[in-house]
This record gives structure tokens, sequence and C-alpha cells, in this order.
């Protein structure tokens, strides 16, 4: 593979030879016959009709590229390419922006709107399937697109909140008086009565900036809220706006990931929006309970000290950071950590007695009979490897089996059900982490409550969120074993907390990397990936192919062309079972434009239910931080009937804007956890600042047989594998764990 597109030199099987000089970018095109990868030229149309002009991949031009680039008629061929090149992109988006402008969905609300209602109900429909709220204070700005291009307008939707059936109509009604009376948009009555609770009017009345409670209502809009109601009363150093802005600022750092926050950290947020007395203001919230503040021993200025001679003497107080967060989060650390705790301190005396597993470690060898020994003899262990390492849960499932212990294994979706049950041999005794909470799939519970196992294989565990994790831990019994397995290169979770990474560098137990490596040249690239490196393989197959592009507008064109004509027709996988990721929701060749073109191309039609009809592909997000994909079935009076992994999904009518979105292209967020045959990711000029080494590794690990990179980044992406690794979470489960469980699991 090529990391480097824009240089001449040679191209390894299945890439593109470099493009040299701002000369014409050549796309992939695969050559049915032969089998060989080739490059197709700029002009091919959206059909993938082949161009007598297209190279070898090896560098080499085809016979029918050699014939057709003759030295008299090259120049004039070359400009005959681009103009048609150009020509079909603009097809391309009138098509879309004529499909776009015909639809009208059968939701409304807001419509109507202008203003600085407008602009709040934007605002709110923008958080939606899982999408940061546009304001956060603590992720990685979006960088300006590299020229400007047309943002697609998305279809509204409102926050992924859901109403309660026992939301009494007066409350809703009270507070859609007061949202009036304040400018904001009515639709939001709903969500500010879920979250406000019965006396949702009178609490807005009295403090309106309250409405920050509301996913997607940024600072601005809640002041702007609060002078319409307030009068001349209203300004910055209110002490109810510091308190709701310090709960907003906790709220956005969850969004990024945070359990707490640092306490200078906080100010210094809280002063960039204008809070003139800071430290006033988080000691408000303290006082009324939005949070709670705590204080962590600094263990790294103890250990320097003792190095340089200057050991702290036993009375002297060591230094602490001080941490704020909100209750929840801090509640599920804490329950996490004691969890733990209980379930290592709980373990059957003696350890590993159960007949059967020095037989069964024998018999696996390797680091699989390495993860056998460690789950014999201790409650709590983990396990790192990539998607070939999966053989080695599966061995121990088989092998507790046979000792007569109760072992399930639980995905994070359902394609990472169907992925495991695969090494497994069969899907008995295989979960999804929602169903074995919820009681739809797994044992069942016991008559205390706890699962009704003895032993738990947790798949896909980066992507534990600590919420997650510790209703996880919470309903195992005590005796019962924990195995945390995967792939520790990848994203984390969506969720707050790093809860994998974190009892990684605990160090509280045992730790099995696998030695299994990820075979052929897929294996090859991001394994170089997980290590710094994006290098250059052979693949004969066609495994890897790069396709230059030179804007966002070429990419959604290439995008399209792959996924519906090159990759079937010389890969052999349909468009049905190749997923288009893309860094984010947003921009020019984000998920949302990306989908519209890939609708209009693979199953035009109206969007009669919302923007969808039957045969669309979607992702559906049952809850924040979780997607499902699927297919549209049909739509009736009971809402929009779903197809996800085999499972009959029914979403309400009044749910379907919030959570279903259109599915043929995700986030690599939404992507974790699954894998398909065929992954197109798209890497646009735009979003060369947002990339970092755990995002290209997550997004190029996907693909089982089959990758194709639209890449537009230049030098970005290798700089990105090379130099930007995970952005640092701030949590508290090491610190909590510390007193539980002693270092090393002994």
């Amino acid at each position: 593979m090529s990391t480097e597109p824009e240089t001449a030199g040679e191209s390894g099987p299945g890439t593109p030879d470099g493009t040299p000089g701002g000369a014409e970018p050549e796309g992939v095109k695969e050559d049915a016959g032969t089998g060989a990868a080739v490059t197709e030229d700029a002009g091919a149309e959206d059909a993938g009709a082949e161009d007598a002009g297209s190279g070898a991949g090896e560098g080499a031009a085809s016979d029918a590229g050699e014939d057709a680039a003759s030295d008299a008629g090259e120049d004039a061929k070359q400009r005959s390419e681009a103009e048609a090149e150009l020509a079909a992109q603009r097809v391309e988006r009138e098509r879309i922006a004529r499909r776009r402008a015909e639809r009208s969905g059968p939701v409304d609300a807001g419509a109507k709107l202008s203003g600085t209602a407008a602009d709040l109900m934007a605002a709110v429909r923008a958080v939606e399937g899982g999408a940061k709220p546009t304001a956060t204070v603590f992720a990685e700005p979006e960088p300006a697109p590299r020229r400007p291009a047309p943002e697609p307008v998305p279809r509204a939707r409102p926050v992924p909140v859901e109403a309660p059936a026992t939301t009494a109509p007066q409350t809703v009604e009270d507070v859609r008086k007061v949202l009036a009376e304040g400018g904001a948009p009515a639709p939001l009555a709903d969500q500010v009565a879920t979250v406000l609770g019965e006396n949702a009017a009178d609490h807005l009345r009295e403090d309106p900036w309250q409405l920050l409670r509301v996913g997607g209502v940024r600072p601005e809009q809640a002041d702007g809220f609060a002078r319409a109601l307030l009068g001349a009363g209203c300004g910055p150093d209110d002490e109810r706006r510091g308190r709701a802005l310090t709960g907003w600022l906790l709220e956005q750092a969850a969004v990024a990931g945070h359990t707490a926050l640092e306490l200078p950290t906080l100010t210094a947020a809280l002063v960039r929006q204008g809070v003139p007395d800071a430290d006033t203001a988080v000691q408000n919230a303290l006082a009324e309970g939005e949070a709670l503040a705590f204080q962590d021993a600094v263990d790294e200025a103890r250990g320097a000290g003792e190095e340089d001679g200057s050991a702290e003497e036993p009375d002297e107080e060591r230094p602490v950071r001080v941490l704020v967060g909100l209750e929840r989060y801090a509640l599920a650390e804490e329950s996490l950590a004691d969890g733990l705790g209980r379930l290592v301190n709980s373990v059957p005396e003696p350890a590993g007695s159960e007949p059967g597993w020095a037989e069964a470690a024998t018999a696996a060898g390797g680091s699989a009979g390495e993860l056998i020994r460690a789950v014999a003899g201790h409650a709590l262990v983990l396990h790192t490897g990539g998607a070939a390492s999966l053989a080695e849960p599966a061995e121990l499932l088989r092998a507790a089996g046979g000792t007569g212990l109760r072992a399930w294994a639980a995905a994070h979706g359902p394609l990472g059900r169907e992925a495991f049950a695969a090494p497994l041999g069969s899907d008995a005794g295989v979960a999804t982490v929602a169903g074995l909470l919820s009681g739809a799939e797994g044992p069942g519970r016991d008559s205390d409550g706890a699962l009704d196992l003895d032993l738990l294989v947790l798949l896909d565990a980066p992507q534990l969120d600590v919420e997650t994790a510790a209703l996880v831990v919470e309903s195992l019994r005590d005796g019962a074993r924990l195995v945390l397995a995967g792939d520790p290169g990848v994203l984390w979770s969506a969720g707050a907390g790093r809860v994998f990474a974190d009892l990684l560098a605990a160090r509280v137990c045992p730790q099995i990397a696998s030695r299994r490596p990820d075979p052929g040249p897929l294996g090859e690239l991001v394994s170089g990936i997980g290590i710094g490196e994006l290098n250059q393989v052979e693949a004969p197959g066609k495994e890897v192919v790069i396709v230059p592009v030179r804007d966002a507008g070429e990419a959604v064109h290439r995008t399209v062309q792959l996924v519906a004509d090159s990759v079937p027709r010389a890969i052999g996988i349909p468009p049905e079972d190749t997923q288009v990721i893309t860094p984010g929701h947003g921009g020019a060749a984000g998920t949302r434009a990306l989908n519209d073109a890939l609708k209009e191309r693979l199953n035009p039609g109206p969007g009669r239910f919302g923007g969808f009809d039957p045969g669309d592909r979607i992702a559906y997000s049952p809850a924040p931080g979780r997607t499902l994909t699927g297919r549209v079935v049909k739509a009736d009076a009971d809402g929009l009937h779903l197809s996800c992994a085999g499972e009959d999904v029914v979403v309400p009518k009044e749910r379907v804007e919030q959570s279903v979105r259109h599915g043929w292209a995700l986030t690599a967020h939404q992507a974790a956890g699954s894998r398909w045959p065929a992954v197109v990711v798209v890497l646009p000029g735009d979003a060369a600042g947002t990339l970092s080494r755990p995002w290209v590794y997550t997004a190029f690990g996907r693909a089982e047989r089959h990758l194709s990179v639209v890449h537009g980044v230049e030098q970005a992406l290798p700089r990105a594998v090379a130099e930007v690794p995970a952005k640092p979470r701030t949590t508290r489960l090491p610190e909590l764990l510390a007193p539980q469980v002693p270092a090393d699991g002994r």
C-alpha cells in the first residue's frame, strides 16, 4: 500500500501509482477478467464504465492504457477526462440537491421558526445519533475546510431524550408557555419537561439557565432565553448562570470521555464562558449538590522526591489534585472499583480447583493456554489482541464448559456477537452486552438478582464506558470470574471513562497478550498502525487500495463509485457488505453527505417515512453511544420496521427522527466493535486535523477482506499514525482501585 499517493514512485500490488506535481489523481478500477488491481482515470462515470486508458496496479500501464496514451493525443485526452470528471460530479451533486429539495419529512416542527428560536432548535437537533454537541469545549474543534464547500442541510431531528409516558400533558403545556415567553421553540417542551420533572415550568421560570440541561443547547442561547425572561436583572455574574454553566461544562467533559475535571481546568473553562468569579461558581454548584469534589493523591510527585533523596516525612501531607465531577459518573466509578475488588477477593479457594483446567490449558497451548491457566486461578483477567485473537476466548469458553462452569460471552453489538460465534462454532452462549443486562439475552438472573453464570467473557472491552462496566460488574455474583477481552489500540468508549485502558495501566490482575497475528496484508497494515507505522504492504489480491482525491466533492463521487461498482465487480463483494467510514457527521464528505449520495445511487426513493424507504441501510441508536446497523423493512402505523443483524426492531414514529439515520456511512466510533467484508475509509482534506492513530487503527481494522482508502489528507495520514496518540481522558478508576486490589492482583 502506498502511503504517499501525491509522490511518484513504485506502488505495491493493488495500489495506484502516485500522482506527481498536481497531475490528475486516479481512482481505483478493478479488471474483472484478470483479477489484477488497475487504476481508473478521473473521467469514469458513476456507472463504472471502464476507460481504455487505465493503468496496471504495480506501476506498469495496461495494454489498453498504452494504446490510448499515444504521444499525439495524450494532452487532449487528459483535458477531456478532467472535464468529464467535473461534469459527472456536478450531475451527482445536482441530483442529490434535487432529491433533498423534493423530500418533505413528516416531522415539520420548527420549520417555520426564524431568528433566535430557529438557531436554538437547530442546535438541539444537531445532537443526533450519538453526535457530539457542536459547542463542546473539551473536544478537538473541526478544522475549516480546505476550500469552501456547501454544507449539506441535515434533516431536522429532536434531541435524543426519550420522554416517559408518565409526563403529564399539563406539565408539557406549562413548559411550552414559558418557552414561548423566552423566545425558545415550543418543540423543546417535551425534553425540558422530561429533564426538569413535574414542576418544570416553575423551575425554568425561576432559573432560565436550566435550559442548558437539554442536550444541544449552548450557553449563548440559554443567555438569550434568560434575558428574555428576566430582563435587566439578568447578567453574566448571576449565581444561577455560574451553577448551570458548571454543570454544562462537566456534561461536555463527559461527552469528551472525562469522568471528572481537575479544578483549574474547570475554572479556566468557566472564565472562557464569561463567568466573572469561577471559583465561587464551582463552590455554589458543590453546595447545591450539582457536582461533587474529590481529592486524589499525586503519586508522581512523591516518587520524584524519593529519587532525589528528599522523600516526604511520614507525617508530611502528600500532594493532591482536586477533581470535580457529576454524581452519576462518580458513583459509577466508585461502584465499579468496589465491584472489581469484591470479585478479586471472592475467588473460591483453592483457586482453579475445578477438574479439567490443567488438561484444557495443555491442549490449547500458546497464549490460549496461558489465558485458560490465568482464568483458572483468578477472578479478573485482561486479554488483549486483534481480530484473530477471538479464537482464544472461544477456547476458554469451551474449556470452562468442560469443567462444568456456566460460561457466557457478551459482545458490544450484534455484528460482534456473530463474529465471535464463528470461532466458537455456535451462537449458543453468546449475547450482546445490552441484551445480557436487560435479560433479553443470556442466562437470566438467579434469586439474588445476579447473572446466573460462573464465567463471563466480555468482548470489545475498550467500548465499555464506566456506567455500563459498573452495571456488568454489579450483576456478577461473588465467586464469578470476569475476562475483559479486546484490542487496546482501538478508539475508547463513546461514553465517559476508559475502563479497559485504566485496568491495563493499573496492573491489578493478570494480563494475557495474544500471540496470534491478524493474517494477510490487512493484518500487516493494521498491526503496523498499532505501533505508529503506516507501512506499504504487498496486496496481490487487491486487499488494500488507495484512491487519491483532490477535494470533498470528488471524495463523495469516488466513494459512491467504489461501493456501487468497483468493489462488487473486481472484489466480488456486494454493496450491502461494504461499509463506508468517515471522520464526522458534518462537512461536505461527512456521513450526511455520503449517505445522501449513496441512497441516491443504491436505493433512490421519496423518503416517505421520515426520509426513509424500504431497503435503506440504517444506523439505529437505541441509546446514546450504541449503534445497531440494519435495513428498513417497511413502515406502518406502528412505526419504522427494521432488521438489525437478523432481529426485528420496530421504532415508534415519534422516535424515528431522533434515533435512526442512514447507515451506508458511519463514523469510526459507530463502527467500532463490528467488521465488514469490505470497508471504504473516506479521508477528505478538511478532516486532516481530526485524525489520530486510534482513529486510523479502528477505521482500517473494520475490513475483513478489502480496504479502499479515499485519500485526500496528503501527509496528515502518516503523521497522525506516527505522532497523534489517543487524547487523554481524566478518570478516577486507577486511584479508586488502589485500596481495593493490590498491584498485579496479588
